[in-house]
């Protein structure tokens, strides 16, 4: 059961201040914490604190019209978690620009996973995505729905991706890099190598790969490789690995990466029986 809500009226108040400023402090890091925004994250924030995976709420901070409306949600956090409400001046002062979601929370990240201890924990049948150079938040938070929609064990990113526990990226995969794992600190090609060591069959996606994604062939471990938008793979990992494409009508180079992930995972995912 969550704590009494507590009413904010000062914006200057010690007790709110992760939640100042808040696309300055996005800009700047949050040191180990990052900002949870709308009710959906906030359900998923509950629901992962519960499942003790490393996530847990710090506070939580509400618009006070928004708090009869989310109790069913509020009830999932632990009673030490502190609630507070402020009215709708108060808390666009705290955050720094207009909050019309009226919902936020401050999460603590789980400590750091390096893809060893990551690829340690996953199932021997298992379907992975691997980003190199992922710098867009918008697209790396669709990968991470598209991931959790079809199945994936995790998301492995290079030390050149963008954080996935950035506040666009988390609410644009409504709420999925809480529960999918993932790993973000290797260069490229020791992600891809350990990945291969470890079984996985590699494909990196690619307008230009050798063979239609329908066309790759069942395996027990299977990882998907995406590129940056506009550049795409790099031509050394294109040269190491086998590439498949998606057939698409002339005139477009390429599709967007997040939409070009979740048309792979679903092929994939299919043939391995995940989706129905």
């Amino acid at each position: 059961m969550a704590a009494e809500p507590v009413r904010i009226d000062d914006p200057a108040d010690p007790r709110i201040a992760g939640f100042v400023s808040i696309r300055e402090r996005d800009l700047t890091g949050r040191e180990g914490l990052f900002i949870a925004e709308g009710t959906v994250v906030l359900r998923m924030l509950g629901q992962a604190q519960a499942r003790a995976n490393g996530f847990a709420a710090e506070a939580i901070l509400l618009l006070e019209s928004r708090l009869a409306g989310i109790a069913e949600v509020l009830a999932a956090f632990p009673p030490e978690v502190p609630v507070y409400i402020a009215s709708q001046a108060v808390f666009d002062a705290i955050a720094g620009f207009n909050m019309h979601r009226g919902v936020l929370a401050l999460g603590r990240k789980p400590s750091a996973q390096v893809g060893a201890s990551l690829l340690g924990r996953l199932p021997g049948t298992s379907l992975v995505l691997a980003g190199c150079g992922l710098s867009n938040h918008d697209n790396v938070g669709s990968i991470f729905r598209n991931a959790a929609a079809f199945g994936a064990d995790a998301v492995f990113l290079d030390e050149t991706s963008c954080d996935p526990l950035y506040r666009k990226a988390i609410r644009v995969s409504v709420g999925s890099v809480l529960t999918v794992p993932f790993s973000r600190a290797m260069a490229g090609e020791a992600m891809l190598r350990g990945l291969a060591e470890a079984g996985f069959e590699i494909w990196g996606l690619s307008p230009r790969g050798q063979v239609s994604v329908a066309a790759i062939p069942p395996a027990r471990r299977i990882a998907l490789v995406l590129g940056t938008e506009g550049e795409g793979l790099p031509e050394h990992i294109l040269a190491s690995f086998r590439t498949a494409r998606i057939p698409q009508r002339p005139g477009l180079d390429s599709l967007n990466v997040a939409t070009a992930s979740g048309i792979a995972l679903y092929q994939i995912a299919l043939a391995m029986g995940r989706v129905a």
